[in-house]
This record gives structure tokens, sequence and C-alpha cells, in this order.
């Protein structure tokens, strides 16, 4: 285990600590908690951008016809909203 000191607002500490009371753990779960969580969200996120700066790098682009594709797919889901 390893100690680490952070600044938040005093808002977002009331949050913690509230959360962790209501949940009936520590502030310091719910922190470690919501680190792990984050993590795991953004390494995806990263790997998918290295994956498809890999692919860029190897010269593998969506034609045109397959961007027009995805714009006009939007653009019928934004007409039906």
């Amino acid at each position: 285990m390893v100690d680490v000191t952070i600044e938040v607002e005093a808002a977002l500490a009331g949050q913690v600590t509230k959360l962790a009371a209501d949940m009936r753990h520590s502030p310091e779960w719910i922190i470690a908690r919501a680190i792990e969580s984050y993590i795991q969200l953004n390494a995806s996120d990263v790997a998918r951008i290295r994956e498809g700066i890999a692919a860029a790098d190897r010269g593998e682009f969506a034609t045109d016809e397959e961007v027009e594709a995805v714009f006009r797919k939007q653009h019928d889901r934004d007409r039906q909203s």
C-alpha cells in the first residue's frame, strides 16, 4: 500500500465523505475504487487510440465511401430524433 495525498474542492470531499458513510466504507476505500474505475476506463480508451494510430501508421484508412456512410447514418439518426 502507498499513501497518496491529493487536494480536492470541499464540495467533492463532502460528496466522498457522504458516499462513504452511506456505503459504510471509509473515504479512502471510495477514493481507491474511483481511481481503479478511472484507470480501467481510460486504459481501454488509450489502447483503442494506440490501435488506431498503429493502423494509420500501416496506411489503413477508411475509404471516402466508408466515411460518407458513417456521416449519412449519423445524419439519419439526427433527423429521426
